[in-house]
């Protein structure tokens, strides 16, 4: 199956560009500068407006998800790393599954593993772009006022090459010429920048408060009106409040307490008496990982349901709906607000259905006017990190069996117990698929209690930003470390 699969890519495989890994050992300093360029260019492609867009009479069908997908709405980054992250959940499921059999210790497989998924998100990004040309994303394609038929193939050409520049990023840091990988990379900046703008914006709010809440609570600390209080600020409905920040800054310092906390296993070195070591594993086993993906499954839910659903959802079909009316409402009826989103257009706001129960209560108003919602969402988005964690486990290389096999090929044992890869994996069962649903439950729950409070992002999006910022100071840790001590790269797994 492995070998039909990757010939029907090798094509195009060979027809797409191609970062080549470094020959030679990158610097850190070469290597920050490579990542901050890569930033640099991302944010660039996020500030350039797509020419021949009409976002006043369009629709917003992924507002929930821009800063989970590091998209822009109305730029060149408006699919974001939504195409790579989706290529790669797919490819990472059918190699967990065992669809396709791909021996990742041969070179060529492995080459054209990478390559295939590569491929396969180049093919998304153009699905994708057709997907929210057609479903009128940038304006209506017919019409006096719609964007026309050249028109769409302009911005069509525009979306697939910001795509393709995207993902040359990414792998570019991925290659080892950079930090991270450009997905967290972009993630982390879209947090950051929302965060930033949340408490610091200048832009009046509707309750005649700047919208940032610092600016807000020294506009209220010193406006002397006897008509204004800090109780304005503690709770702003659907702008950023001091319960907010508070909220915020908790889930920072929890989750990196919880990704500090760790479970050591005792090992030695076979042959070394007295030399003992720690295999550790952290709470979080899996990290942010169960998040990004059950979100890019998300993504891609929310966007057909509103493609499917349309503004129209509700009405008979007849008036304008893609499908028949019952169907319509199974899958979501929405209402349209108009002008609230960050460039322009109209936004879907679900009120019931699926894509209702699938979307997250923001704010303890909509908890408490609808707690089946919450507990319904808050259910199937553990069941969906708990289920998502454990493939990733058994695809990246996280299993016991993948762990036993390392321990024993570094010569160490566990200390009591024979040397024995099965006797290893059969100890490290007693732990890992605990921690994998122990992570899948706190990240859910830390996701829903942001949201719910309003934090000043949304709980998913914070939740990887702060793991990809902590991944992040690790890796530069090792860098540093590794950069002044050339002989630990080994023992740091830099080689």
């Amino acid at each position: 199956m492995a070998g039909k699969f990757l010939k029907f890519f090798t094509p195009f495989v060979k027809a797409m560009p191609e970062i080549k890994q470094p020959q030679r050992e990158v610097s850190f300093k070469e290597k920050f500068i490579w990542t901050a360029v890569v930033l640099i260019i991302y944010l660039i492609l996020s500030n350039i407006p797509l020419y021949g867009v009409n976002l006043a009479e369009s629709t917003d069908y992924f507002y929930w998800l821009r800063v989970i997908l590091a998209s822009q709405r109305g730029t060149l980054t408006e699919l974001g790393i939504g195409p790579i992250v989706t290529a790669g959940l797919i490819m990472q499921l059918l190699l967990g599954s065992k669809i396709i059999n791909v021996n990742m210790a041969d070179p060529y497989d492995r080459a054209m593993f990478s390559g295939a998924q590569k491929v396969m998100a180049v093919f998304l990004t153009i699905f994708n772009a057709i997907a929210y040309i057609a479903g009128g994303a940038f304006g209506k394609l017919g019409g006096a006022d719609g964007i026309g038929i050249q028109g769409a193939f302009f911005i069509f050409f525009q979306l697939l090459f910001a795509g393709i520049i995207i993902i040359l990023l990414d792998e570019l840091l991925q290659k080892g010429w950079g930090l991270g990988s450009g997905v967290s990379l972009f993630i982390a900046a879209g947090v950051a920048g929302q965060i930033f703008w949340n408490c610091f914006s200048w832009v009046p709010a509707q309750d005649n408060l700047p919208r940032g809440v610092v600016i807000a609570f020294f506009t209220v600390l010193f406006d002397g009106k006897s008509s204004t209080n800090l109780g304005q600020i503690l709770l702003r409905g659907p702008f950023p409040s001091l319960v907010g920040i508070i909220t915020t800054v908790t889930i920072f310092l929890l989750v990196i307490w919880f990704e500090s906390t760790r479970i050591e296993i005792p090992l030695a070195y076979r042959g070394y008496r007295g030399f003992k070591g720690k295999y550790p594993m952290k709470l979080l086993y899996v990290s942010n990982i169960p998040v990004i993906l059950v979100n890019a499954l998300y993504a891609n839910v929310l966007f057909f349901g509103q493609l499917f659903a349309g503004p129209y959802s509700g009405i008979r079909a007849s008036n304008g709906g893609l499908i028949d009316d019952f169907w319509v409402n199974l899958i979501g009826i929405f209402k349209i607000e108009e002008g609230t989103g960050t460039v322009g257009g109209n936004q879907l706001i679900p009120t019931s259905g699926l894509i209702y129960l699938l979307t997250p209560p923001l704010g303890i108003d909509q908890v408490a006017s609808d707690p089946f919602r919450a507990i319904f969402y808050l259910v199937v988005f553990i069941f969906l990190c708990i289920l998502l964690g454990r493939v990733w486990v058994e695809v990246s290389g996280l299993s016991p069996r993948d762990i036993a096999d390392q321990i024993i090929d570094s010569k160490m044992q566990v200390p009591g117990f024979r040397s024995s890869a099965k006797i290893i994996e059969r100890i490290l069962k007693r732990y890992i698929p605990t921690l994998v649903i122990l992570n899948g439950i706190i990240i859910a729950v830390l996701s829903f209690t942001a949201d719910t409070l309003r934090a000043l992002t949304s709980g998913t999006g914070l939740l990887i930003a702060i793991g990809i910022i902590h991944n992040y100071a690790e890796t530069i840790s090792k860098e540093l470390a590794a950069s002044q001590y050339p002989g630990m790269r080994a023992m740091l797994g830099m080689d």
